[in-house]
């Protein structure tokens, strides 16, 4: 039994019908065509999937769209449509990432922490990144740049 659901993606508003067992996560992908949260474990625990959620991250494997329904979705699309961001920029001079599977996961988490902690330590850094998984960097290239990028920011 399907229902229609509302979602604003990115600043635009989506009308989709759903089964309600049909998970957020696919949804974006397959009905609205973001592409950045990927498929990864399917049980949260990886941070592929990361996505903000009326402004709080979230695993959107975990998530039911039907939950969702009137609410908020951000993804990295979302984040860099003026742009890429000064986060993203350094992510960028610091070459930190390799595949990329990990990267919008990890952005929206580095986001989230400097949105709430302008100044992170490395150890906060570790913290707020530590649910995403990066199997090819060793997340010393990404720590760096987050950290980078906090001294730039305007407080």
């Amino acid at each position: 039994m399907k229902k229609t659901i509302s979602l604003t993606v990115n600043g635009e508003m989506w009308n989709t019908d759903v089964e309600p067992n049909e998970i957020l996560l696919d949804v974006l992908r397959n009905k609205i065509g973001v592409k950045s949260p990927k498929i990864g474990c399917e049980r949260g625990d990886c941070g592929a999937c990361t996505i903000f959620l009326d402004g709080k991250s979230v695993r959107s494997c975990l998530i039911l769209a039907i939950e969702a329904d009137g609410c908020a979705v951000t993804t990295v699309e979302g984040l860099s449509k003026n742009g890429t961001t000064p986060l993203q920029q350094a992510f960028l001079e610091r070459n930190s990432f390799q595949c990329g599977f990990c990267a919008p996961g990890v952005v929206l988490a580095a986001t989230e922490l400097l949105d709430g902690n302008p100044r992170p330590t490395e150890e906060e850094v570790k913290e707020a990144i530590s649910g995403n998984l990066c199997r090819c960097t060793g997340y010393k290239p990404i720590i760096d740049a987050v950290l980078d990028a906090s001294k730039d920011l305007e407080i």
